[in-house]
């Protein structure tokens, strides 16, 4: 660097992880070898979104920024032989979107330090970057500690000449899930038919929405679990577990350019059935603590039901169909359905626990209150989509990749574009979508 020697930012206490609303500070160190002419010693602070319909492109096709903001910390003059410290301080806005890094796109924020100098002199020029997390919790959101249920019924035809009619019902005991929780999920399988199925698979799947003038959808197939088949003329039941591993949150608050959303989907073989779930990933879990009911005064009137507006319902399910009754009356056997394969278990068939530990939590990190979930644990932040994801906690600790064991499957689909995406949780529920007929056929 001839003259300049070192050239660094240090954040204070070596936070690398803030939260919008916050002060980001900070020292530039600078050491010269000999005295150094500059005309300015500018820092800057900058936070943007860049996204692009190619693979680990950096030529954005589209870019928005949310802060940009420059402070000189020393005007023209020179620099002496030997160490400076110039402090910093940023404030970041309350309304910024959660760091995120994706193969078509990224939210980014770094701190960027210049020396001007004079004419026909090097300049130079250093930056390091910071990550924000906008704490989703998931407590704000409508209906979250509610079951997320989905049912399909299914006619067709076996053997040239018979037919047989089959029910696929699923249901995740939550609507919203934070990483290290466990999924867990139910199904059944009413097959009113003489023909045995394939077998079951339930997915947690994530897509991500790269919103360019034509939209790019990435999938991720992120745990999977399979299960046996179903015997002719026999009601089986399959309850399984997903442990949620890191993964970013659901959405992306402030960001119009990426979204992220996550859905388990359960499906049948032969014949071929389907149903999705959405679910929200965030970072304060749901508090399914109850509530302790008022007394209510004798002879006081009973509190009005709130109404809600028929815009902002989402159906837990299809309507009925008129053999739903049958397919559910007496003389249908019931069986368990055993599981054949688990993507979260090791080589022996056990189930990977997941301990605290194994999301990066540092000891003893320094967590502003109101990022602090309802049991008191940081919130969990996850930055990456890929299979090894930078995952952090807030305070002093120093980023590292995750030691969370889980393995990812490979990517849900191949690079083309634009990928198609599962069906949506209205699409799943409606027998009239034709879209969606047309894949159960």
């Amino acid at each position: 660097m001839g003259k300049l020697q070192e050239f660094e930012i240090t954040f204070t206490n070596n936070k690398v992880v803030y939260n919008p609303g916050e002060s980001i500070s900070g020292t530039v160190r600078i050491k010269t070898s000999h005295s150094l002419q500059f005309k300015a010693i500018k820092v800057n602070c900058v936070g943007s979104c860049g996204i692009s319909s190619k693979l680990n492109d950096a030529s954005w096709m589209v870019e928005e920024k949310y802060l940009s903001s420059t402070l000189s910390v020393a005007d023209k003059g020179t620099l002496p032989g030997g160490e400076h410290s110039f402090p910093f301080q940023f404030l970041i806005p309350a309304s910024v979107p959660t760091s995120f890094e994706g193969p078509f796109g990224k939210i980014l924020y770094k701190i960027r330090a210049f020396i001007d100098t004079p004419r026909f002199s090097k300049d130079y020029k250093t930056q390091r970057p910071f990550y924000l997390l906008n704490v989703l919790n998931l407590n704000e959101l409508p209906d979250i500690e509610q079951p997320s249920c989905a049912v399909t019924t299914k006619k067709f035809n076996y053997l040239l000449v018979k037919t047989g009619t089959l029910m696929l019902k699923a249901c995740s005991d939550l609507r919203g899930y934070t990483p290290g929780q466990v999924i867990k999920l139910s199904t059944e399988i009413h097959n009113k038919s003489g023909k045995d199925t394939g077998y079951v698979m339930a997915s947690l799947i994530q897509r991500v929405s790269y919103k360019t003038k034509r939209p790019v959808f990435d999938l991720r197939t992120i745990a999977e679990v399979e299960g046996a088949g179903v015997k002719a003329g026999k009601h089986a039941e399959w309850r399984e577990q997903i442990i949620v591993p890191p993964l970013p949150q659901s959405g992306l608050t402030s960001c119009s350019l990426i979204d992220i959303e996550y859905f388990i989907q359960v499906s049948l073989k032969s014949p071929e059935a389907v149903v999705t779930l959405p679910i929200y990933i965030g970072n304060i879990a749901v508090n399914l603590t109850p509530s302790i009911p008022h007394p209510i005064a004798q002879g006081a009137p009973m509190p009005a039901m709130p109404s809600f507006s028929p815009a902002a319902v989402v159906p837990s399910a299809p309507p009925a169909e008129d053999n739903l009754g049958e397919l559910g009356a007496g003389g249908v056997d019931s069986e368990e359905i055993p599981t054949k394969s688990h993507s979260q278990q090791d080589q022996s068939g056990v189930p990977l626990t997941m301990s605290p530990s194994a999301f990066g939590q540092a000891s003893g990190p320094v967590v502003p209150q109101a990022a602090q979930s309802s049991d008191g644990s940081a919130p969990v932040f996850c930055l990456s989509t890929g299979a090894t994801i930078p995952f952090f906690t807030d305070g002093n600790a120093t980023p590292v990749p995750t030691s969370c064991p889980l393995i990812l499957p490979p990517e849900y689909s191949t690079w083309e574009y634009p990928h198609e995406p599962p069906p949506t949780y209205e699409e799943s529920c409606s027998s009239n979508n034709s879209s969606f007929n047309s894949s159960m056929r």
